[in-house]
């Protein structure tokens, strides 16, 4: 790891604790230029900014870089308070409707950091019952919301993605919180059937919501930062969800459950991992958050992982190369869980399987015949977010996706 990138998450863990560095080192201005980027690839800048802007090192950058940098914190600040306002007076309407609407991560998240909005979220997340999808439906085209991709599919859909013109909110609207489809993950949702059966009142800034009971909601933050895991990875904000969520909520969670949940889907080192991470980098404390003996005894090496998300950026789209390596680790994952050998999967890569494509190409459902159609169409696509060096790219994309299903393999979750 090298120094820039120590320093940042030494910011990081200051913000976390309310606290500011006092560095004193001299930063060269490619240094705070690579710091700043770096914060802003992990979605973290306002806290990273907040934490360095008035330390000794500071007063000696530029001052036009740290004046482009507050510009940029004050308004990703403004733009999360505007969208925080924004929900909880649409979700206010929900539950009026009756609507059991489950919030997980987003604002949940948020209100366990210092300063909530510092804490920044792209959208809401909701889960709701089936059977109310309907009714949740009309209440947010009342409210001025609409589907993001137009109404044709959305019953079928287990996502549905709403914006609303002249707004900042963006929800997305869950009847599962994985892709019951996917080969490589649906099968995730046994843990969560019923859960808005289950729901809790949680007091957040501004209002009160329902969401999970702790156990579950610590479980899917980590089954959640895995399903990226699989793709092509998930940056540091998420593991500071998951450590801040611990430390609070530590005593209500049966931590015993949650390590049978992980291995059976052989993500126990990979859990074990974040945690590592917590309290080795970020504000993750061990005795706060009861976390048992038999946790802390899982021989792991938090390195390959850390290093892995940081070059990631906060969802792994730190290029497109590395966003379509996903490919090469969910084909290897599903083709373990089918009972073959994980590997040799890049022609599945190239071209999948209908299934696998209906959520991007909905008329594969209704036409199945059309799938190299689908095929030809995502070669295009590919070729043109590449600028035309399609072959360049895809040979990175391989390089990426194998070095990536080692990882896999180092933490577990393929077999050697």
């Amino acid at each position: 790891m090298d120094s820039v990138t120590r320093l940042f998450l030494e910011a990081l863990r200051a913000a976390l604790q309310r606290e500011r560095v006092d560095w004193e080192l001299a930063l060269s201005p490619h240094d705070w230029q690579r710091l700043f980027r770096l914060a802003e690839e992990h979605h973290v800048l306002p806290m990273v900014y907040e934490a360095v802007f008035r330390c000794p090192a500071a007063e000696q950058g530029e001052r036009e870089l740290f004046q482009a940098v507050r510009r940029r914190t004050l308004q990703s600040v403004a733009l999360q308070t505007g969208k925080t306002d924004a929900f909880l007076r649409l979700y206010g309407r929900l539950r009026e409707a009756g609507v059991r609407a489950c919030v997980v991560k987003g604002i949940v998240c948020r209100s366990l950091y210092p300063k909530p909005d510092y804490r920044m979220s792209g959208d809401e997340d909701v889960l709701i019952p089936a059977e109310q999808f309907r009714l949740c439906h009309e209440v947010l085209l009342c409210a001025g919301m609409s589907p993001k991709n137009g109404e044709a599919g959305i019953d079928e859909a287990f996502e549905v993605s709403y914006g609303k013109a002249g707004s900042p909110l963006y929800l997305e609207l869950h009847k599962s919180l994985f892709a019951p489809d996917s080969e490589s993950y649906g099968d995730l949702n046994r843990f969560f059937d019923r859960v808005t059966d289950r729901l809790t009142e949680f007091l957040v800034p501004g209002g009160e919501i329902l969401t999970m009971p702790a156990t579950d909601h610590l479980l899917y933050l980590i089954l959640h930062a895995l399903k990226h895991f699989l793709h092509s990875g998930f940056g540091i904000r998420q593991v500071c969800d998951i450590c801040l969520f611990a430390n609070a909520f530590g005593a209500e969670i049966d931590w015993q459950y949650l390590l049978r949940c992980c291995r059976e889907v052989h993500g126990e080192l990979f859990a074990a991992a974040l945690f590592r991470i917590g309290e080795r980098y970020l504000t993750f404390r061990p005795e706060e958050a009861h976390y048992p003996a038999e946790w802390r005894q899982l021989a792991v090496d938090e390195g390959p992982m850390l290093e892995d998300l940081l070059a990631g950026g906060a969802y792994g789209d730190s290029s497109m190369s590395r966003k379509h390596s996903s490919g090469i680790t969910l084909s290897a994952v599903s083709a373990e869980k089918q009972g073959k050998k994980a590997g040799g999967h890049v022609l599945r890569t190239i071209f999948p399987r209908a299934k696998a494509l209906e959520g991007r190409f909905p008329y594969l459902k209704k036409h199945p015949i059309l799938l190299p159609v689908a095929w030809a169409s995502r070669i295009v696509k590919y070729g043109w977010e590449t600028g035309g060096k399609l072959e360049k790219e895809a040979a990175q994309s391989v390089q990426i996706g194998n070095r990536r299903i080692e990882l896999l393999r180092q933490y577990g979750i393929l077999r050697k």
